[in-house]
């Protein structure tokens, strides 16, 4: 039997819709019903057949360091990525990591989404350098980002929304020789050689990048 996939969580970020909260707290802390925001994600990684998770961290990266520890509370070895905070956009700062994340495909996730997904999924075997999760545009995003045919990416109407959640081959960033970049850029190449695909997640999805968003994750965590 092959060893589980390896997952990355984002979580450099500065949260600067969230401020004044994010100021002494990083936003991955940010309480959410029971659990901080990024604990979601580790409670459901584990449950999904994860082990290894790595974390990159940047903005009171220690803090996130010191709260999460090990793991072993959610039953899983985490590893750290420390980056300089504003220094290497999301690509680069997977490009990073990736000492860490091995030669295999691994699952993305950011740690400022909430959901409902069921990261097992993201243990099934895909033959795309990119498999993207997409979910319908919130409001702030009307025009999404990627058209969904056949379980592919397409660049044309009608668009969903890329929902941070994803599974991504190494070699994608381990080719680029720059430092900075954003993951988007990986996405578009791989669409545009015909190697992405995705699909629709229509269960519960917010991106807390502001307070009502995080007012309404809380309220969904409270539904359980």
């Amino acid at each position: 039997m092959s060893a589980p996939m390896k997952a990355m969580i984002l979580a450099a970020g500065r949260g600067e819709r969230l401020r004044p909260l994010t100021d002494e707290t990083p936003k991955p802390l940010i309480e959410v019903g029971a659990r901080s925001l990024i604990g979601h994600h580790l409670h459901a990684l584990a449950a999904g057949g994860f082990e290894d998770v790595v974390i990159n961290v940047a903005y009171r990266g220690e803090q996130i360091v010191a709260a999460l520890g090990d793991g072993s509370a959610w039953g899983l070895r985490l590893h750290y990525s420390r980056e300089i905070p504003g220094e290497l956009d999301t690509g680069g700062g997977i490009r990073q990591a990736l000492p860490l994340l091995g030669e295999a495909p691994f699952a993305l996730i950011s740690a400022d989404v909430f959901t409902d997904y069921d990261y097992a999924r993201l243990q099934e075997r895909h033959h795309a350098d990119a498999h993207c999760v997409l979910v319908d545009n919130p409001e702030h995003h009307a025009r999404g980002d990627f058209g969904l045919v056949d379980g592919r990416l397409v660049d044309r109407d009608p668009r969903l929304t890329y929902a941070g959640i994803g599974v991504f081959d190494p070699r994608r960033f381990a080719a680029r020789d720059t430092q900075r970049f954003a993951l988007s850029v990986v996405i578009r190449e791989a669409l545009a050689e015909g190697r992405a695909s995705g699909e629709h997640h229509q269960g519960e999805w917010i991106d807390v990048g502001r307070p009502s968003a995080l007012e309404a994750a809380r309220r969904a965590a409270e539904r359980g």
